[in-house]
């Protein structure tokens, strides 16, 4: 009698195995999601990290802009998001001035995240000169994935969005932002709109991580908005391919549900009653009719 081996569950993914992978030359998936339902499905489809993004504030508060995220319900979104993933790591997306403003507010609001929030480490969009206080969260045991290049939290500074490192002054800096970031501590590097070969360069002299967005094939690790992929955007980025149309199907699906209803074609039989308490209750509404006791108005 031959016996079958069980399939060993899917172990929880964590910087560990983000470092392997990226030792092994093994590409990993990340995805932004704001909800524990999206994020039960995207960790069963083998989705490795899955990002809290800001960008919650516009695609699911609908806000015109990032930095509109509250920190409250950033926190929400982060332990929403772990709630529903078993196995993929967390990242905490810290809000706009959650981070900026003082070292010790910074850091009381990440330790947040990793307690409230129940993240695997936070992101937080910087340049060299935070590493100081890269250095202090990582000394205080979290994690931080440094946020380069194209920053939209910073987005009032340059009037938009656009790439960085398009000239070579600017590729030596974000350069030389990756490396003093790595030196601060940072275990996790992300790449936003940045040239193919500044970011292939910014992942040949890195030793951790290195997670791209619109920065070409070269990082270890790429990420995109969940609604982008999914097809539930109006306008995704030039580099997102939206791999389903999600947002047709479920309009379809809720104009159908509304023309059922103005049918009046919904199933009536869903719960039932026993026929003897049927008789019974229509005995007693036909002897015994409720009476609406209306508050007196002089009283009221």
């Amino acid at each position: 009698m031959s016996s079958t081996i069980e399939p060993s569950p899917p172990r929880r993914v964590t910087l560990r195995t983000l470092e392997q992978m990226a030792r092994r030359g093994e590409p990993f998936a990340c995805l932004a999601a704001y909800d524990a339902t999206l994020a039960r499905w995207l960790d069963r489809a083998g989705v490795h990290v899955l990002l809290a993004g800001d960008s919650g504030a516009q695609l699911a508060l609908g806000f015109e802009r990032t930095i509109d995220m509250p920190l409250e319900v950033a926190i929400a979104f982060t332990a929403a998001l772990r709630r529903g993933a078993l196995n993929a790591m967390v990242i905490a997306d810290m809000p706009f001035m959650s981070y900026q403003a003082c070292q010790a507010e910074a850091l009381r609001n990440a330790g947040r995240f990793m307690t409230e929030g129940l993240a695997d480490a936070v992101k937080i969009e910087v340049d060299a000169s935070f590493a100081p206080l890269v250095a202090r969260m990582t000394r205080a045991g979290i994690p931080v994935c440094a946020h380069i290049g194209l920053r939209p939290q910073n987005v009032g500074l340059t009037g938009g969005y656009r790439a960085v490192g398009r000239t070579a002054e600017e590729a030596m800096a974000l350069l030389a932002d990756a490396k003093a970031l790595e030196e601060a501590g940072a275990v996790l590097l992300l790449l936003e709109a940045v040239p193919d070969p500044v970011a292939a360069a910014i992942v040949e002299q890195s030793g951790v991580p290195v997670i791209g967005i619109g920065a070409g094939p070269a990082p270890h690790g790429q990420i995109l908005v969940a609604h982008d992929l999914l097809g539930l955007s109006d306008t995704p980025p030039r580099f997102a391919e939206p791999a389903a149309q999600i947002g047709p199907a479920i309009r379809d699906a809720a104009a159908a549900w509304t023309r059922q209803v103005s049918a009046r074609t919904l199933p009536t039989d869903a719960y039932t009653m026993p026929a003897t308490e049927l008789e019974r209750f229509q005995h007693l509404r036909r002897t015994n009719p409720p009476r609406i006791a209306w508050p007196n108005q002089e009283q009221a």
